[in-house]
């Protein structure tokens, strides 16, 4: 548990403060990753998360219901944090005039802390999942794998809309800790009873849906047209070869 939450807050906090180092990213290289990281996160949510849900589930109808509404969900958040959490960074609302500076900062840090603590919650140990022990590193590193650009993302655009560094740094520094903080807090509640069994299988399937609605929103808008891109294409397979490793293979 230590270290799960000093390896997710450290590496979120590295790639946030990462945008000082890169001011002037390369674009296209940014994608790649976002590519990357979306055909882990939709391979782990296909190969290990849905599986032990539908596997232990008392319901499997309902199971299916909670993953729509994650996905509907994760829709949204996406009204609050304009897709920061899949990478989007020239496409935030904070810029419209229609909202107030402050107001539009504050709404994107709930909506992208808010689903930071969801999935951080996945990764409490006492649960009903039979194999949540065996895939827990997969699932870790699928959460890193995500929230790195995501925080890359957030950082670009805290720095270019906050003229003081001291905030941008304390935004990022929450943002770190948000994921940590609901691995913690869902620790704490399975321990007291609060979070075990049917809440933790509805828990599992809110956020596999949000999952599945992030890595498929960056595989569409990563070819607007269409189009086909051989470097993209291999780089979704080998985020999938690395997602089967992991769950197969250790």
């Amino acid at each position: 548990m230590l270290i799960n939450f000093i390896v997710l807050l450290i590496t979120t906090l590295a790639a946030g403060l990462s945008v000082y180092l890169f001011p002037k990213f390369n674009q296209q290289t940014f994608k790649l990753l976002l590519v990357f990281a979306g055909s882990y996160l939709f391979s782990i949510t296909i190969l290990h998360i849905l599986p032990e849900l539908f596997a232990t589930s008392s319901s499997p109808y309902y199971t299916g219901l909670f993953i729509l509404v994650g996905f509907l969900m994760q829709q949204s958040l996406e009204f609050l944090t304009s897709g920061v959490e899949h990478g989007h960074i020239h496409h935030s609302h904070i810029h419209d005039e229609q909202h107030s500076h402050k107001s539009s900062v504050v709404f994107l840090m709930v909506g992208l802390c808010l689903h930071s603590v969801l999935e951080g919650a996945l990764l409490t140990q006492p649960t009903s999942l039979e194999n949540h022990d065996h895939g827990s590193s997969t699932l870790l590193l699928g959460i890193i794998i995500h929230k790195m650009p995501a925080a890359f993302a957030l950082a670009t655009v805290l720095r270019i809309e906050l003229k003081k560094k001291a905030t941008v740094l304390l935004m990022i520094l929450l943002f770190a800790l948000a994921s940590p903080i609901g691995m913690l807090g869902s620790d704490l509640f399975a321990r007291m009873g609060l979070l075990e069994g049917k809440g933790m299988e509805i828990l599992f399937a809110i956020v596999s849906g949000g999952f599945l609605h992030i890595s498929t929103t960056i595989f569409f808008e990563s070819s607007p047209h269409h189009r086909f891109q051989a470097n993209k294409l291999l780089i979704s397979i080998v985020a999938a070869l690395l997602a089967i490793l992991s769950e197969f293979a250790f």
